[in-house]
């Protein structure tokens, strides 16, 4: 077997599938160099440089097959750091190679196509729970700060919606688990990696002067407007499922 070893990006996976077209690999699986362990000496290694002209070339062969939509759900796929995405997303594209005049991503009864069914609702169901969860905190400067740390990496799927609805003012969301964020600035919305992981502590003491009020009015509103005798804990752990209470200030 050939395994072919990427830098982890979206664009080196792409190139990675190109490149078993290219050179026409039959028995092949595509790993990140993360993930790959050498076990056997004698194995066959390809090193892929990621190429962002391959992958596009290999996304506009996708885009006339499955259309923008499909490409989407194995952007999804991707962003599920599941365990075997590269091995789906190549199995996508040879099927859309295979069947140019077919969406595969509907065949159902094809294993792979059937988990990247199951992981595009999981995914999705994700992002929105982040865009409905997320909770800002004014900071010193006049930013509004959000941290989250969602199961998937799901930011570069809930940007639009934040850049969006808030036009009006400096945001940064930034993701605990995997260190990285968005940053919006009134002019530009971008991605922005941090050299250390957030320190918690010296973050709360950032907070401007009015954030702490303003949090504890909010906990005495909920407190005070929830009703007692109505207090349905397995509906409403339904609806805001307990791994995201972290994030709301009237659960602290």
């Amino acid at each position: 077997m050939t395994t072919l070893l990427y830098d982890g990006s979206f664009d080196g996976l792409f190139t990675a599938v190109f490149e078993v077209f290219e050179y026409r690999y039959k028995d092949v699986e595509i790993l990140s160099r993360e993930k790959f362990y050498q076990e056997n000496i004698f194995a066959d290694i390809h090193e892929v440089i990621t190429q962002h002209e391959k992958a596009e070339r290999v996304l506009n062969k996708l885009e006339q097959n499955i259309g923008r939509q499909g490409i989407h759900q194995l952007l999804k796929v991707y962003l599920s750091e599941d365990a075997e995405l590269e091995h789906l997303i190549l199995s996508a594209v040879k099927q859309s190679v295979q069947h140019p005049g077919e969406n595969i991503l509907q065949n159902y009864a094809d294993p792979d196509m059937l988990k990247i069914s199951k992981i595009n609702k999981s995914v999705g169901r994700e992002s929105h729970r982040m865009t409905a969860f997320v909770r800002f905190e004014k900071m010193q400067d006049g930013v509004f700060f959000a941290k989250t740390d969602p199961d998937f990496d799901v930011l570069p799927l809930i940007r639009k919606h934040f850049k969006d609805r808030y036009q009006d003012q400096k945001w940064m969301i930034y993701d605990l688990r995997r260190n990285y964020g968005i940053l919006y600035d009134m002019e530009s919305c971008d991605f922005f990696y941090p050299d250390e992981k957030l320190d918690l502590h010296q973050y709360r003491q950032k907070f401007h002067d009015e954030e702490q009020n303003y949090q504890t009015l909010w906990q005495r509103y909920f407190t005070r407007t929830n009703i007692t005798e109505r207090k349905n804990l397995k509906l409403h752990t339904q609806h805001v499922p307990k791994r995201y209470w972290k994030y709301l200030t009237e659960k602290w």
